[in-house]
């Protein structure tokens, strides 16, 4: 017997190294990516998965658990906050960002997935021992037993004030979104429980992968032969790939014949290519026309018709992306650089002006959940000088009898119809085109003249147009 046992001590453990779980690890480089450089999911994850997959060990199967644990973790990340600071001595913003992430983690994987409860305190531990060290592993193994001990909707009764006590509060802690988010897309509702809350589950939900298939260059009958593909709900040219589908696996969008494009912007380009003129209908103007999807696809609309797109972006880099969009485009185009609200082309100009202007994002949270997070209500007040100035330039550079788009991926009202409002005080020769029945088919437009997309009701991003016609000098 060792002298240690005589005296009644038991012998240290041996350390044991922490085991290396290449999907975990991944899904927190990629929540550190968005945490630490403001960096988009969309854009961190694919490259990470691309060359995760590199290694024989990192299956099909190890990408799709991957990318649920990050969007589901940044979707849900307003809830698992407030049922983490319930089982911490600490507030939140004295924990360290990267024991955060991995707390976020595995509350996403006790709360919001299937994997058993042993299996996702044991494999959360052991990442945050080797990304975090022993000592705070110790921490997160705390921390998730206490998560552990409530289901979801456990926690929220726990954690959420009641709805009749404080509304807001309720449904930002309930569907995870900052509490001013919910109430801005509330007032831009109209009120009612049901339509707000069906929103922000809405936006909580993973949106399918849709292509655009771009005329005189592909058919949606080509992209409809992928596995699993269905044609889109409103868009004659949009196809949705199967759940987890790879656009870079389709020939169409490797060879630039189609690309993705979420259906709302599609309608977006439609209705003003569909818009009626009064005169010629030649020349089209893209004013912000980065990073191009929208400008491709009114591009082939525009050559169907021998009519020009001029595409127009401020940023070179995104003036560059606009370009490889085009490529290949049927009919005649030209690209520029150039600032949309001091522009190089002459006033009265173009038949079709599309402005669709930098915003919140408000309307994208299903494919950019980690937006709600960043944006700030002043983020409004910064905005909306340049989508003024935006509006009158493309007022400016139609001619007369011509039609004006201004679009917005965002559904806040202080970004679309105040815009709209403040733009035509200014401009006695313009008025507004009714722009639902140029979607026929697409219900639950709004009361109009203008259109508001939803992604509850049309399962599009949450896409604003107004079309304005020129009548006047």
């Amino acid at each position: 017997m060792s002298e240690q046992s005589r005296r009644g001590h038991k012998p240290a453990k041996p350390y044991r190294r922490p085991k290396k779980d290449p999907v975990r690890i991944l899904a927190f480089e990629a929540l550190r990516a968005v945490d630490e450089r403001d960096a988009y999911a969309n854009l961190v994850l694919p490259p990470l998965l691309r060359k995760a997959r590199e290694k024989d060990d990192f299956d099909a199967r190890d990408a799709a658990l991957a990318t649920e644990l990050v969007y589901g973790t940044l979707r849900r990340q307003g809830t698992y906050d407030a049922v983490i600071a319930a089982c911490v001595d600490r507030p939140l913003r004295e924990v360290d960002p990267p024991v955060l992430d991995v707390l976020s983690l595995g509350a996403h994987q006790l709360l919001g997935t299937r994997i058993p409860t042993h299996a996702a305190v044991s494999a959360t531990v052991e990442l945050a021992r080797v990304v975090l060290g022993d000592g705070r592993a110790k921490f997160v193994n705390a921390v998730l037993r206490k998560i552990a001990q409530n289901d979801l909707d456990g926690w929220i009764e726990k954690v959420a004030p009641p709805y009749d006590e404080d509304p807001e509060d309720h449904l930002a802690v309930v569907h995870s979104h900052p509490r001013w988010v919910v109430s801005a897309l509330w007032d831009s509702l109209g009120g009612g429980r049901a339509g707000i809350e069906e929103l922000l589950a809405a936006d909580n939900e993973r949106p399918r992968v849709t292509l655009v298939a771009r005329p005189g260059r592909a058919t949606s009958e080509e992209l409809l032969r992928e596995e699993a593909a269905e044609a889109g709900c409103w868009s004659p040219y949009a196809v949705r790939l199967a759940e987890g589908g790879e656009p870079g696996a389709v020939e169409a969008v490797r060879e630039g014949r189609a690309g993705v494009q979420d259906e709302g912007s599609q309608l977006v380009a439609l209705a003003l290519a569909n818009a009626p003129l009064e005169g010629p209908d030649t020349k089209w103007l893209d004013g912000c026309a980065g990073p191009g999807g929208k400008a491709a696809l009114l591009g082939a609309l525009a050559a169907e018709r021998g009519a020009t797109l001029l595409a127009s972006e401020k940023q070179p880099h995104r003036a560059g992306l606009v370009a490889k969009a085009l490529v290949g485009n049927p009919g005649p185009y030209q690209v520029i650089a150039a600032d949309g609200t001091r522009p190089p082309w002459r006033p009265g100009s173009f038949d079709r002006v599309l402005v669709d202007v930098p915003c919140t994002g408000l309307g994208a949270l299903r494919r950019r959940p980690e937006a709600r997070w960043r944006r700030r209500p002043e983020d409004l007040d910064n905005f909306a000088p340049l989508q003024r100035a935006l509006l009158r330039t493309a007022l400016d550079s139609v001619r007369v009898g011509g039609v004006v788009g201004y679009a917005t991926c965002s559904p806040h009202l202080a970004e679309t119809r105040v815009v709209v409002a403040d733009v035509l005080k200014q401009y006695p020769d313009a008025e507004l085109v009714d722009a639902r029945p140029l979607l026929p088919g697409v219900p639950a437009l709004g009361d109009g003249p203008d259109i508001q997309l939803w992604p509850h009701v049309h399962g599009t991003d949450a896409m604003y147009l107004a079309l304005i016609r020129r009548t006047a000098g």
